[in-house]
């Protein structure tokens, strides 16, 4: 059996494998082993990180959100804001970008490569 992974969701560590697919004790959150939220993969110091289509973004690119998402205290983002200039970055939220001037961290499953 595989080594234990962190939750996807809530990035606590206890979590076990249940037959076909990983369960969080914690926050009861399942997911399969190729889970497409775990898009971001280490490979030495690289650091690959794919948009929702499964493309593979790189430092630089422009993406556009696919969907609008909250921000806490701040207006909704709209599905179809650009982004230009990326950053990569480790941690949950892959995308260091700015949109309309202001900075945020965004997860690539929201976004596709422009």
């Amino acid at each position: 059996m595989s080594t234990p992974l962190p939750c996807p969701q809530c990035t606590l560590e206890n979590t076990y494998h249940d037959t076909e697919q990983w369960v969080c004790a914690d926050c009861g959150y399942e997911w399969q082993d190729a889970d497409p939220a775990l898009e971001s993969e280490t490979d030495g110091d690289e650091l690959i990180v794919k948009d929702s289509n499964g493309n593979v973004l790189a430092a630089g690119d422009d993406v556009i959100l696919i969907r609008d998402l909250k921000v806490k205290g701040s207006n909704t983002l709209k599905k179809g804001a650009k982004a230009k200039g990326i950053r990569l970055v480790r941690g949950d939220h892959e995308v260091d970008c700015k949109i309309d001037g202001i900075s945020y961290l965004l997860k690539a499953m929201y976004l596709k490569k422009a």
